[in-house]
């Protein structure tokens, strides 16, 4: 097992929130509208929480295969809105412990949006 995640970066525009949009059927206006966007308490667009959560999917895939995504558990908490146009990395590093992965997601500015923790069977816990 590899201690760090590779990390996986994208910038979230418009037609990603749109295309993510389309795909889940989740066409709230806080992703789609500006104006009623801007007039909420977010203040302006925000992307599905669930759009930047596949990038930390991706750097798994990336860094222990397919297994790993078919197998892995996260707990994870939004701690901020990742807002159009923001360029998001999703990472992790393995835990002191060896029990699993601590895993992020950083916006551009450095601000953590998304943190938690990933834990897989093959690190003995077992599967659901």
């Amino acid at each position: 097992m590899t201690d760090t995640l590779a990390p996986v970066s994208k910038r979230i525009d418009r037609t990603a929130i749109r295309l993510y949009a389309e795909l889940t059927d989740d066409f709230n206006p806080i992703h789609l509208d500006p104006d009623f966007a801007a007039k909420s308490p977010m203040k302006g667009i925000i992307a599905h929480g669930l759009l930047s959560v596949n990038l930390l999917w991706q750097s798994v895939r990336i860094s222990l295969g397919e297994a790993a995504v078919s197998d892995a558990t996260l707990d994870i908490r939004f701690l901020r809105p990742v807002r159009e146009d923001d360029v998001v990395t999703a990472g992790g590093r393995r835990r002191a412990d060896g029990n699993g992965y601590d895993v992020w997601i950083a916006n551009q500015h450095g601000e953590t949006v998304i943190s938690g923790r990933m834990a897989h069977p093959a690190e003995g816990r077992a599967a659901p």
